[in-house]
């Protein structure tokens, strides 16, 4: 059995483990944390293997050896850019009768493992960027919840029907989602839903359904998931009015419909937490009503921020969002600079630190490690490939394999792959905001919904509330499946 079909394994072993927590007894990030750094240190060890590429050859072989190329064009781009720069240096060298060392064979496996870390910078760069911004954004939420900010929301919430409720919090996620994102908005949602659900069982169902709300709201904006904002940018839906006008319709129905089945069996009434001055062993803090009014909108305004800030500099997400920790911080620190030292340490970001849940960012970097050594391998682009072979070149039945496959592994490097495969067409489907394009962002970003771990919202609410993988299986992927296949039958029709 060849190294890529063990890595696989390993792969799936550690999916199962993760799915099966409460059983083995054993935490999700630890197993997401083994599969995650296991398949990079096969993919180190036998880096040659993976690569195709045979102990006798040559660099220069290597780059021009089309199967290598076809299956791993990133290595025969890195492999010329070798070849390049060392020729460049020997012309400005003059030293012509000089011998390429990317001749030597014994030379290809110091190339061939600086491509193996070249590829796990990349990867890391972008991994970190995403913990990066959950860090920050967890504890911008936690700051307003230590000055009981949410209660500006909650408040006029009076409802305490299960149903009503229901609706209400779907429907405000789905908004905020489009102007956050799906992930920060699922961090925001569920400390609202904290404030207003007791029961532990009532708020995973809660929390379902604002995975399903956060996707689908996420959807239609260009800031809204990091799959449509990466379509967005690179060129394939760059006007904004065609993505908000014809995706618009297809997210709400992926959620409109799951939330209106599941009106006909959610029934009676919550019950709200007891207050926290109430609770032993709980430190109450007062505030004033203008210090939880100010640090909410402040905080939300940080939340807000952190798309503008992307689309005038262009940087990646994490630095809007730390300026906009930073600049809470700082306001924070100042207004409660006259305070006791207790008090003052009960709302400083030092205090709200320690309540950040560390295990699900660990978490989020094995499971995004794991599947980044995937993509690394290639299986990813040979998945999209065979897609692409078996289903005829359909651009629905492969978008819609596309959405249901992003909820085993991540959607991003599937649609970096669909990317790679469809260069845009002058028009037609796959031409600048062509069907396929549009359709791609619809099922890319609502298709995860289907597991709770084929998300960034589905992942940072299970980290949060402590959701099981089997649970979500059983009460919450059908009604997500059901609404995204609505919602792709809604856009087939409206534009087929």
């Amino acid at each position: 059995m060849g190294l890529e079909y063990i890595m696989v394994i390993i792969f799936v072993i550690g999916y199962i483990a993760i799915a099966l927590e409460h059983n083995i007894k054993v935490d999700k990030a630890a197993s997401a944390l083994l599969i995650g750094m296991i398949c990079w240190g096969m993919y180190a060890l036998w880096p040659e293997t993976h690569l195709g590429v045979q102990e006798n050859q040559t660099v220069l072989d290597i780059s021009r050896d089309t199967t290598i190329a076809n299956a791993n064009p990133a290595f025969s781009e890195f492999a010329n850019h070798e070849v390049i720069k060392e020729t460049d240096e020997i012309l400005n060298h003059g030293n012509f009768d000089a011998e390429f060392t990317t001749k030597d064979p014994h030379e290809t496996s110091h190339h061939v493992h600086e491509y193996v870390e070249h590829g796990l910078m990349h990867h890391l760069f972008e991994i970190a960027g995403i913990l990066f911004f959950l860090l920050g954004a967890m504890t911008i939420v936690e700051l307003i919840d230590a000055h009981e900010g949410f209660s500006v929301i909650t408040d006029k919430i009076n409802t305490t029907s299960k149903v009503k409720l229901l609706w209400v919090i779907c429907i405000l996620t789905f908004f905020m989602s489009a102007a956050l994102d799906n992930l920060t908005t699922s961090i925001v949602m569920i400390s609202v839903i904290r404030k207003l659900i007791d029961s532990k069982e009532t708020r995973w169902l809660f929390g379902g359904f604002i995975i399903i709300s956060a996707n689908a709201g996420g959807a239609w904006s260009p800031i809204g998931d990091v799959t449509t904002t990466m379509l967005w940018n690179n060129g394939q839906l760059p006007e904004t009015t065609v993505i908000i006008y014809n995706l618009i319709i297809p997210s709400l129905v992926a959620m409109l419909v799951p939330l209106g089945i599941a009106s006909f069996f959610v029934k009676g009434n919550v019950k709200r937490p007891d207050k926290v001055e109430n609770l032993p062993g709980h430190v109450h803090v007062e505030v004033t009503n203008f210090e939880k009014t100010f640090v909410f909108f402040l905080g939300l305004a940080g939340l807000l921020f952190v798309p503008v800030f992307k689309t005038m500099t262009h940087l990646p997400p994490f630095t809007g969002m730390m300026l906009s920790l930073g600049v809470l911080w700082a306001v924070t620190e100042v207004m409660h600079g006259k305070k006791t030292g207790e008090l003052k340490r009960n709302l400083s970001v030092i205090s709200v630190l320690q309540k950040v849940d560390t295990a699900s960012v660990l978490f989020f970097l094995g499971i995004l490690m794991a599947v980044a050594a995937l993509q690394e391998v290639g299986h990813l682009n040979t998945v999209a490939g065979f897609l692409d072979d078996s289903m005829g070149g359909n651009i629905y039945t492969i978008n819609v394999s596309i959405g249901l496959l992003s909820a085993i592994v991540d959607n991003v490097p599937l649609v970096a792959a669909a990317q790679g495969m469809y260069p845009i067409a002058e028009s037609g489907q796959f031409g600048t905001s062509g069907e396929f394009w549009q359709f791609l962002a619809y099922c890319a970003g609502t298709g995860g919904s289907a597991l709770i771990i084929g998300s960034a919202a589905g992942v940072a609410v299970m980290g949060l509330e402590k959701i099981s993988f089997g649970w979500y299986i059983k009460k919450i992927s059908l009604y997500a499946i059901i609404g995204y296949l609505a919602g792709a039958a809604c856009y087939f029709f409206m534009f087929s």
